[in-house]
Parts: structure tokens; sequence; C-alpha cells
């Protein structure tokens, strides 16, 4: 399943006069050094006068589905965590922080706040910085340097106090255990580049291409100066566009304001609501990891990587047997639990992913063009349970693995997809409002409707086994030539869980296959965790 992502480059800086340019970068720098600039701990706390009318844009049913479960402690709250090889000067804060303040402003929903008037109706409150002045102060209390190890940075994150708020969409971390971060370090360096942004702003595709846009900024051989002049331009431009057509320009719209319309009719739209209930009464699974109760979540992201002769050939024996990757690691999935679990085997499996719906929306030069904002949708993939007695194991797994080809094919392809999409996001919305109440200890206020499709509503089982997300080959989003002063080495990504949560993510990155298991170790019996790792481990070298 090919994935589209917008692009955001393209923006051409205007030709400014050095001096001025000069004088405006030490002016901003000297703010930044004499500003009282506070820790992660209270950097949201940071007010900035921007100076422009904030823009308020209500968020979307799936949107609110993410939102509303996360104001705890998080739940859901991406990561992308970079290791990386550079020359310290590459990664000075002043550097980075105007770096970080271009993309805020490219991306706007990255600056936002939130502001929830009521559970129906919740905003983003965005407000454009006139100055760059503004930008650089804005984007600094976003960011922060540290001296910790990529474990240590990682387990903070997603174990320790929440690092995102209302308050603060986005966050940056610079980390290197070597010497100061002073820039006057000769030589190569390590970093690790912390990207953390709440999943209601946007999806593991939009964070990918965002590392790749920043990486390409700071790693250029554009001078701080020049970088001065593309914030400077970058405001401008925006102010003049916002001015014309108004707030649309501002931030992006929510998913289901940029899907076509739906048709107009009682009976297209009762069409839809019956498909929808058809389709999800066809889902059926009836198998889930066997789980334990505990006060504390501790969430382990296990990973491996595969060297790239094994990835080379692994890639080759896919396309030899006519499916992808991600296709492949389903059907490891699929076989790993069989081999780990005996029982229930009559019902299927049944494993969820996200789909990427971002080729269905629809067009509008007016609109903001920024590509970080939320645009999935959800499908399951079913699978027998069990593995046919003496019968080439082998053969099993490809069938399989070409099973679920045609099953994402066929979901992709639907042409009744979009209808699909928008019910589901409107059935996510109400089910998290609903929950959101009962959370808060409140009266619950929404009546859902009462939607069945048949009388007897007696529904087969549909529990989900696990969720797969499946990046596909990320060397073809990361244009490593484009940042040739900095050289990537690892890649882990995810998300905070809530308790009891899992997800296993498949990608290749600089030539080699990853595959990396997120869970929460206490919320699972451990010792079937740690089976079925090693059996699909085990998968791999006797079927890849």
């Amino acid at each position: 399943m090919s994935v589209v992502v917008d692009s955001a480059f393209g923006t051409v800086a205007p030709t400014l006069d050095p001096k001025s340019v000069t004088s405006s970068l030490e002016e901003a720098t000297a703010i930044l050094q004499n500003a009282n600039l506070h820790d992660a701990s209270s950097s949201e706390e940071t007010l900035v006068d921007k100076g422009s009318p904030a823009v308020r844009r209500r968020l979307g049913d799936t949107e609110a589905s993410y939102f509303l479960p996360s104001r705890e402690s998080g739940v859901n709250d991406m990561y992308l965590m970079l290791g990386l090889n550079t020359a310290g000067g590459v990664m000075v804060r002043n550097r980075v922080n105007l770096v970080w303040a271009i993309m805020r402003t490219r991306h706007p929903l990255l600056a936002s706040t939130i502001e929830m008037d009521s559970y129906e109706d919740i905003y983003f409150n965005y407000n454009q910085p006139n100055t760059t002045e503004a930008a650089l102060s804005d984007a600094d209390s976003s960011l922060e340097y540290r001296s910790q190890t990529s474990q240590e940075l990682l387990d903070g994150y997603l174990n320790g106090p929440r690092t995102l708020s209302d308050k603060r969409l986005s966050y940056l971390v610079v980390s290197s255990t070597d010497s100061e971060l002073d820039g006057k370090t000769e030589g190569e360096r390590s970093f690790d580049l912390l990207i953390c942004s709440t999943h209601f702003l946007g999806d593991g595709m939009a964070l990918h291409q965002f590392a790749h846009e920043f990486l390409g900024l700071v790693g250029s051989n554009t001078d701080d100066a020049g970088l001065l002049e593309i914030l400077e331009a970058e405001i401008s431009s925006r102010r003049a566009k916002s001015a014309d057509e108004g707030s649309p320009a501002q931030v992006p719209l929510s998913l289901e304001e940029r899907l076509p319309n739906s048709p107009g009719s009682k009976f297209q739209n009762a069409a839809a609501v019956v498909d929808h209930l058809s389709n999800q009464r066809q889902q059926i699974g009836g198998h889930a990891f066997p789980r334990r109760k505990a006060d504390e979540r501790k969430t382990i992201v296990p990973t491996v990587s595969f060297d790239a002769d094994k990835t080379k050939s692994i890639l080759r024996k896919c396309k030899e047997n006519g499916v992808s990757i991600s296709s492949a690691v389903f059907a490891l999935c699929n076989v790993a639990w069989a081999r780990t679990h005996m029982g229930g085997r009559e019902l299927p499996m049944m494993m969820y992913s996200a789909l990427n719906i971002r080729p269905h929306l629809e067009a509008n030069e007016r609109l903001n063009n920024s590509y970080f904002f939320l645009c999935i949708s959800f499908f399951n993939i079913i699978l027998p349970s069990f593995l046919p007695k003496e019968t080439d194991a082998s053969k099993v797994f490809w069938h399989r693995a070409r099973s679920v080809k045609a099953q994402t094919a066929k979901i992709a392809k639907s042409p009744l997809l979009v209808s699909r999409s928008k019910e589901m996001a409107k059935e996510r919305g109400l089910r998290a409002r609903v929950w959101g109440m009962q959370d808060d200890g409140v009266e619950v206020t929404i009546t859902p409707p009462k939607r069945t499709l048949l009388q007897d509503n007696n529904k087969a089982p549909s529990t989900a086994l696990i969720g797969l997300s499946m990046l596909g080959n990320l060397d073809g989003i990361y244009k490593h030539p484009t940042f040739p002063s900095i050289k990537l080495h690892t890649l882990t990504t995810g998300s905070r869980q809530r308790k009891g949560g899992m997800l296993l993510f498949g990608y290749t990155f600089v030539g080699k296959l990853w595959l990396s298991l997120g869970y929460d170790v206490n919320g699972f019996d451990d010792d079937v965790i740690q089976a079925f790792w090693r059996n699909l481990l085990t998968c791999v070298d006797e079927f890849l």
C-alpha cells in the first residue's frame, strides 16, 4: 500500500540585505540569551506575545478520539528518536532553534495549544508569530538539551511524567553524552534527537516527513544568517496569505473537513451506515495475549535489526513471492502466535493497523499546505489461528502473506473507503466523548444512537491480538544525500501507551529491516510475550 505525503518544500526566501540579516540575527540571539526561559518541567508556562489574533479550529472526530484519552497521562503521545553522528557545530542550540522555529511556522499545529470548552467543542488555538523574535522565543520554550543516553531518553518519555500538555503539543530534545554541547569540539560527535508530538496533531508518516525536512535544514550548508532569512520569509508569506484568504490558510483543516462531501440524500446516508455496520460485523477475532493487573505501567521496546545483506535477501524473497515486507510481517505474527498459543482455534486471529487516507483528500489551494495533521483510518487483517498438520509451513506462510496483500488491497481500493472512514470517525469520536465523561466522573449527557443491523444482534467476538504499524521503506522519505553532514544510524518510534498497550513496528531504515515491539511489560503475562517474540524472530530466519 503506497503512502502519499504532501510536500512542503520549495519555499523561496527573498533576497535581504546582508547587514540587516546580520543585525536581525544578533538581535534575535541576544533576546534568546537574555530571556528567562524555563526547563522541561515549566517551559509550557512561558508566555510569548506574538501579536496576531488567535485562530481557533475545532477538532474533528478523529482528532478528538485521540485528544480525550490523552488528557490524564499522555496516552498515544508520539515520539521519533533518531541516533546520528555529525560535527558538534551542526547541533548547537541557536542553529537548532532557528530550524525548529522555521518548522513550527510552516506547520502551525505544532505551535498551537488546546482549549476545551466542552466535550463537543474542543479547539486548536494558534497565534501566528509576527516577528522572528516571537517565533524564536516560542520555539526555544519547547526545546531542551540534555546529556542522557538514548535508553534514558526513551524510558523517561515513555514511563516518566508526561512531557507534553494542552499548552505544549510538541517538544524537541537534543541529547549527547559527549562533552559540552558548545559546538567547539572537532570531529564527529554522537547525538540523539527526540521529536515529540501529541497524536491528535498528526500521524507517523507526518512525523517522519517532518524529521527529514528538519534534518535537511539543520544539516544544510546554509549558515545561521541564511536560516534567519528563511524564517523571516516564512513569517511574511504566511502573514500575507492569511490576510488575503483568512483562517483556512493559517492551520490545516481536520481530516473530516477535507474528505469529499457525502451524498445529500437520506437514502445514501442510510446506505453508508448499513455498509459500515455490515462491515463491522465481519471483523471477527477471538485471540488476545493473557493480561495481568498492575498498578504501574512500564513500556519497554525490544528492537532488532537485520544487516543490509540479510535485508536485501528478505526483500528479494518477498518480491519473488509477490508480497511486500509489510504483508510478510502480518503473516509472521500469525504463524508466531499459532506456535505460541494452542487454544481457541475455532476462532480466527485478528490484527489491526492504521490506513493512510491522504490520497482521498480534496485539494484546495486556499488551505494551509502543511502535511502535519492527522489523516488515518483503521483496518483489520483476519487470518486462521491454526497451522495445518503435515503441510509445508513455508507454503502456509506465503499463502497467508498473499492473503494479507489481498485483504489490504480490497480495503484500500474500496469505493466505500471514504464513507466507511467517516462513519468510523463518528463512532470513535462519540465513544471517546462518552468515555471522557465517565473518566471525569460527570454526568454522561450524550446518548449514543442505537444502531443495529439485525434484530438478533449477537455478534461474533471482535478481539484483536495486536496492532501493527508498518512504516515501509523509510529510506524513501529520508533522502540521506540532502543532509550530507549528518549520518543517521538508528531510529526508534512509537507512543506512550495505556495500561496493557502493545504495538509492533516494522520498517526499513539505513538499508536494514527493523522490528520493534513496544508493550506494557506489567500488563501482560510476560512469559507468553517473550515466547511470541522468540517465535516471531525464529519465523524471520525460517521463512525470510
